[in-house]
């Protein structure tokens, strides 16, 4: 693991490796969307409400999915000390609240005609708007400790919100919740195939578009570090 610790390798390698992540996942995510929108079948009980669901799988997925990528991160810094971890767990953090907002959003608007509301207590909901709350205070912890090197607080709290992961997953199994139970386990099935596809497909294309957005976010914030290095190297000449 540490062999990717030198900043100058990893940028060499994350140089490489984003194209093919942004550009698959771009096209990818634009097919689900299109089949999921207008060439997939109406669900028999909700109609066309139903199409959110090529929007608000995916986003859930990767709101719980990219906070476990932070608290991984957030270990790896804390207990190996690797010089990336913090820089990816910033990296991970913003993509994954925009994803868990996009979750909360885009779940109200299925859930007006669903449900008749857009908001109800529910023990998925609650759960993820926590999850939405763990990632900003991550956010706002991690800008305050910006200028201190051994900066420990955003990595503890990221960890202490594991607790939340499962919450989420399991809410539905728990409690007696509106929200409903999974559809897809690792023994049933309960989507239609023509259904499935197109929602497998936004998935895999919104994880790569994931990846890319976090290795770009990687390279800025290394890149303008190294910026940051050599001006006060020249001011320190100089003076």
């Amino acid at each position: 693991m540490h062999r990717f610790a030198n900043p100058a390798r990893f940028l060499r390698i994350a140089r490489a490796v984003t194209p093919w992540l942004v550009l698959p996942g771009l096209a990818i995510t634009a097919a689900a969307l299109y089949i999921g929108l207008f060439a997939s079948p109406p669900d028999y009980q909700q109609g066309d409400s139903v199409r959110i669901m090529y929007v608000h799988v995916p986003a859930a997925w990767l709101g719980s999915g990219g906070y476990l990528g932070l608290a991984i991160a957030s270990l790896t810094a804390l207990v190996w000390r690797h010089p990336l971890a913090n820089v990816a767990g910033r990296a991970i953090a913003l993509p994954g609240a925009l994803f868990t907002a996009i979750c909360l959003v885009s779940g109200s608007l299925w859930g007006k005609p669903t449900w008749g509301t857009y908001w109800v207590w529910d023990a998925r909901l609650t759960s993820m708007l926590v999850l939405l709350f763990l990632y900003l205070g991550y956010l706002a912890l991690s800008a305050a400790e910006s200028d201190r090197p051994e900066a420990r607080g955003a990595a503890i709290l990221s960890l202490v919100g594991t607790i939340n992961l499962p919450i989420i997953k399991y809410s539905v199994e728990w409690w007696n919740t509106l929200h409903q139970g999974p559809s897809i386990t690792v023994t049933k099935n309960a989507i239609a195939p023509e259904m499935l596809l197109p929602l497998l497909l936004s998935v895999a294309g919104f994880s790569l578009l994931f990846a890319g957005i976090v290795l770009m976010r990687m390279r800025t914030e290394l890149a303008t570090t190294r910026v940051a290095v050599r001006s006060r190297r020249l001011a320190e000449a100089h003076a």
